[in-house]
């Protein structure tokens, strides 16, 4: 059995090195597509629509009115939804909710019209997405009125689980760790949480979103007051993994060195996950060398290594501009039965990309395809982020082009990016065309390419426009920047437009 795997291994390592010969030998600066549209098996027509409310011109129509400056989230946007006479049916607005997640006001207009609706079907789905919305607005008391409000309806219609999560989250990102844990209380007060693994699985959640957010401090110190109430109550290995990442994360290595020994006083085994973190903190802190021997410790323990431990590792190598370690350690990966991952190609390519390397980066997404791992927008992005800081504007629109052709749909990064490529360079005519397409697709600018927009608009004197760009950030649930204020005030006061 042993020689077996030693051959396999062998060949494995034979494979992968004639994989970094084709790698090294090839040299011209072409980053490749996979046309998706031919990957999938060719499907029978679609039969066309028995009348024209189908689902896609529901959306399109939704998302034109959503996205017009003339309709004020409100009564207005509310007539016009009820002349379009629109079915909203739950993955309908899901749809919309997942493309206008910036604009809080106009979707929340939607969801209450839909809700007023004789025929509308209930869904928890729709209900968080739109808890969801107003929670990354901050608007907080107005999403509150919504839980509150469907505590009353029937227990199958009332809030769950997703539902507090979602809220505990948004809490935490907004910096308020401490309503965060009263959500928390809140939650395990009602019937439906009266259920151990219920309220342990939102603790968990509860002290990973504190500690992404970097309260790991109040994280600890919360664990520290139940374990006060209930000495018999010893944190999961989960819990002793989230706060290790937490205290990593906050970049507080005494603490976590002081965390991993009490795990041990405790007997506390660690897992892959526990040896992940410590890996992923590591080099976190530039201790790639020090992570790297944590390999030698899992095998010792008897803990297979799998991405969560490579990919960290392959991220900071290329990152630190390592490339011939990273490429190593990825051919160690590959030999395992797992292998690599999208994450683990993507951190070669945005190593490359960084160090400005573009053939090198082409290449690694050559092998990525020769390996059946298709690329996504996330993996192109690093050339757009590298096209962006060189002033590379042509090329930047030219791979656009490349993945609308082979069938790939940007996301809103790969929008932003390219808004800010054009903006930089002052290109408000390609500029608008690619906010167009943007907004066709359902996604909308963010305060920062709203702000860039507003800016250019001025500084090419389109003064109406820029402050219809402005007042239609209000209308979004965005609010600008008080320096684009100031700025727009003070030259409308100067040229007497006021």
């Amino acid at each position: 059995m042993n020689i077996g795997c030693s051959f396999l291994a062998v060949a494995g390592a034979a494979a992968g090195a004639n994989r970094l010969r084709l790698l090294s030998s090839q040299s011209s600066f072409s980053i490749p597509i996979p046309p998706l549209l031919q990957l999938n098996p060719p499907q029978p027509p679609t039969p066309p629509p028995q009348n024209p409310n189908s689902a896609l011109s529901d959306l399109t129509r939704i998302s034109e009115l959503l996205s017009s400056p003339a309709l004020q989230p409100g009564p207005d946007l509310e007539e016009a939804l009820t002349a379009a006479k629109i079915t909203p049916s739950p993955n309908l607005l899901l749809d919309i909710f997942n493309h206008f997640d910036s604009t809080p006001k106009p979707v929340f207009t939607l969801f209450n019209w839909a809700q007023k609706l004789p025929n509308y079907e209930f869904s928890i789905a729709v209900f968080n997405a739109m808890v969801n919305s107003l929670g990354k607005a901050r608007e907080f008391d107005s999403a509150w009125c919504l839980i509150l409000d469907q505590n009353k309806e029937d227990p199958s219609k009332r809030p769950d689980f997703d539902t507090f999560l979602i809220l505990i989250r948004r809490y935490s990102r907004a910096g308020l760790p401490l309503a965060a844990i009263r959500t928390f209380e809140y939650a395990c007060s009602l019937d439906f949480f009266h259920n151990s693994d219920a309220e342990k699985n939102l603790l968990e959640a509860l002290l990973d979103s504190l500690c992404k957010e970097g309260h790991v401090r109040i994280a600890s110190q919360y664990c520290d007051k139940i374990r006060a109430k209930d000495p018999s109550w010893l944190p999961s290995i989960r819990i002793f993994n989230i706060l290790l990442n937490g205290w990593f994360r906050s970049r507080k290595v005494k603490h976590a060195a002081r965390l991993w020994a009490q795990m041990k006083k405790e007997d506390v085994k660690p897992n892959v996950v526990t040896y992940g973190t410590l890996v992923e903190g590591l080099c976190r802190m530039g201790r790639t060398d020090m992570a790297m021997k944590l390999l030698d410790e899992m095998k010792t323990e008897g803990v297979e290594p799998n991405a969560i431990v490579y990919n960290p590792i392959i991220d900071a190598l290329g990152e630190a501009g390592r490339f011939k370690e990273a490429l190593g350690m990825w051919e160690r990966f590959s030999i395992l039965e797992v292998g690599p991952t999208i994450s683990t190609y993507n951190s070669l390519v945005k190593g490359f990309c960084k160090a400005g390397d573009m053939v090198e980066a082409s290449k690694i997404i050559r092998m990525m395809i020769d390996n059946k791992c298709l690329p996504t927008p996330t993996t192109y992005s690093y050339f757009f982020k590298y096209f962006l800081k060189g002033g590379k504007t042509d090329l930047g629109l030219n791979l656009y082009t490349k993945m609308i052709r082979a069938g790939y749909e940007p996301d809103r990064l790969t929008y932003h990016l390219l808004v800010k490529m054009l903006c930089k360079e002052g290109k408000l005519d390609l500029m608008m065309q690619i906010i167009k397409e943007m907004r066709a697709r359902g996604f909308d600018l963010d305060l920062t390419a709203s702000t860039m927009l507003i800016h250019l608009l001025w500084k090419m004197c389109r003064y109406d426009e820029a402050v219809s760009e402005f007042q239609d950030m209000f209308r979004r649930g965005i609010v600008p920047q008080h320096l684009t204020y100031r700025r727009m005030t003070d030259e409308l006061e100067r040229r007497g437009m006021t």
